[in-house]
């Protein structure tokens, strides 16, 4: 007998089962139909804050060049290497190999992480060499990307460091003319918006949305050629002399332009690595010392100007030294009664002060301050001196008598050539410019422009056979100048065996072309005057600057002269 089984039947539960599945995946479509056609505008403001991002382009610096549009500054791409603290130790296994591209220590990069957890941007190199950028980007470690970046490079390198000066690692100007032009060189930063991956690499740029406007160029008065003889020849001086340093100013006397600054010691601007922040500063600007005999010339203009005085009146500096006050000012000998012309061709001491303590103390000052001393150049240099010029009615007859030969005042080598370059002009003052000047320089009067050309007649026999100058001859070429051997002032008093060797002068004599000064602080070699230490620097630099610039001579007889040619060997430096 065969029994038969019914199965039971559930059409409810089945049908409920379908209808289950049916509203839910007719939710689900409702709720994508909704959100791609009518609600797309959020997703794509959610996806977007994701995966795009606005982002800066990076602009470079504007170029420095010299006169000539020699470059002299100017900015190369780099990249630097980012992180994202978090995101890196999401992969925290992978440490070693970041650290090892980075070249430090796992345990170094693993704190400098973990000390900026809160952060979510810290720069892991800046600047970094490109063959770690390569190394970097290979490894695609998550939150480590690369940016790109501006590196600034001097070409010129120490040459021209003093004038120029340098940026930080943020590209903004910190020293010298970087400084003072910062807001002129530093460009735009654009912005662009771009498509990123998970691993914070740009895949797609998208749109731009404001271009970057690079700094503007700035086209500086110095020649790169004459910059870098007189380097040469300063750095040949201090180091032949042991000295402790030493600087350069020259000026163009009719544009007031720069040609030249140089100073010892200097610095390489791009490798500032364990460098001493005493090195940065251009000591031909920001460092006083007092002139010495480079100021006899402006008192015996000032004689001359006052109408008491003429180039042939003469002067008794007997018996070689006068008593004032208290004090005794002496001559290296007795010369006896001489004229103005020899006062400054022997460099009197005794004779500067009979003239200075004949003019009235305020007349006197008035005529120093229009000469530019006590005041700023107007070069707008960081960090310039306006050196020291006491009122007059402070001063007593004895520091008339110093101020009439040096002592008693500060200047700086850029104050001393404007100076110089007054008596060049023929009596016009013209503002000092780091610029090239193109237009023709209006300037200001301060001067006679007869008294001016007397004492220039003067100051070329300092250059003469007969004059402490004569070093500073340059064969060919008429030179007018004055020597200077300060006694470097100390507490309590002068020093009796430190110097400054100073030379100041102008060239060529019939046509004055350039104003120069050149300094040398402390020399310990077997020679400290300014005549045998500062006066051939001054000849060797002139002299290959008239080679450069094409400028003929000015005193073709000399040439064939056996006696000049022997002052050309004579001024020459031992090979170094």
């Amino acid at each position: 007998m065969k029994i038969r089984t019914t199965q039971p039947q559930y059409p409810f539960r089945r049908w409920f089962i379908l209808s289950m599945f049916l509203c839910g995946f007719m939710a689900l479509t409702g709720r994508a139909v909704y959100l791609q056609l009518w609600n797309n505008d959020f997703l794509q403001e959610h996806g977007d804050a994701r995966s795009i991002r606005v982002v800066e382009i990076p602009s470079h610096r504007g170029v420095i060049t010299d006169r000539n549009g020699e470059q002299l500054a100017m900015s190369t791409p780099v990249d630097s290497i980012w992180a994202n603290p978090k995101k890196v130790f999401e992969d925290v296994e992978r440490l070693p190999e970041l650290a090892d591209a980075l070249g430090t220590s796992v345990k170094e990069l693993h704190q400098n992480l973990r000390d900026r957890m809160n952060r979510e941007f810290i720069y892991l190199r800046r600047h970094a060499t490109p063959d770690v950028v390569e190394k970097i980007q290979a490894l695609a470690i998550k939150g480590v990307a690369t940016q790109r970046e501006y590196k600034r490079y001097y070409p010129a390198a120490e040459v021209t460091s003093h004038i120029i000066g340098f940026t930080n690692i943020d590209d903004q100007g910190q020293e010298g003319l970087e400084l003072a032009y910062d807001k002129w060189l530093a460009g735009e930063p654009g912005l662009k918006r771009v498509l990123k991956d998970r691993l914070n690499r740009v895949i797609e740029n998208i749109e731009s949305i404001k271009s970057p406007e690079p700094g503007k160029k700035l086209e500086l008065s110095i020649d790169r050629r004459v910059q870098y003889l007189a380097y040469r020849e300063l750095a040949a001086a201090v180091k032949y002399h042991r000295a402790k340093g030493g600087s350069l100013v020259m000026l163009d006397v009719r544009t007031g332009e720069v040609m030249a600054m140089v100073g010892q010691p200097s610095y390489n601007p791009n490798n500032r690595s364990g460098l001493k922040s005493r090195f940065y500063r251009n000591r031909a600007v920001t460092d006083v010392f007092e002139p010495g005999s480079t100021m006899k010339p402006f008192t015996v203009a000032i004689g001359l100007e006052s109408g008491s005085y003429q180039p042939l009146t003469r002067i008794d500096t007997s018996p070689g030294f006068i008593k004032v006050g208290e004090h005794t000012i002496r001559d290296i000998k007795n010369y006896g009664n001489i004229d103005m012309t020899t006062v400054i061709t022997k460099s009197s001491n005794v004779g500067t002060t009979k003239i200075a303590l004949s003019i009235e103390p305020e007349n006197y000052w008035e005529a120093l301050s229009r000469f530019g001393f006590g005041q700023p150049t107007g070069s707008a240099f960081p960090g310039e001196s306006s050196g020291t010029l006491a009122p007059y009615n402070t001063w007593s007859d004895v520091e008339m008598a110093t101020l009439s030969f040096g002592y008693g005042l500060s200047v700086t080598p850029l104050q001393l050539a404007q100076a110089y370059s007054v008596l060049g002009s023929g009596g016009v003052m013209l503002p000092v410019s780091f610029l090239k000047v193109d237009e023709p320089v209006s300037g200001e009067r301060v001067l006679q422009e007869s008294v001016a050309r007397q004492v220039r007649n003067m100051l070329e026999t300092v250059v003469s056979a007969q004059g402490t100058g004569k070093r500073a001859a340059i064969r060919g070429y008429r030179v007018i100048g004055k020597t200077g051997t300060v006694h470097k002032s100390t507490r309590g008093g002068y020093s009796d065996d430190r110097y400054l060797s100073l030379f100041a002068g102008i060239a060529p004599a019939s046509e004055p072309r350039f104003a120069m000064v050149v300094l040398i602080d402390e020399p310990r070699g077997d020679h400290h005057y300014g005549g045998l230490v500062a006066a051939p620097v001054f000849s060797r630099v002139l002299e290959g600057t008239f080679r450069i610039l094409n400028i003929p001579p000015d005193d073709l007889p000399a040439i064939t002269s056996p006696m000049m040619a022997n002052k050309a060997k004579s001024k020459q430096l031992p090979e170094l």
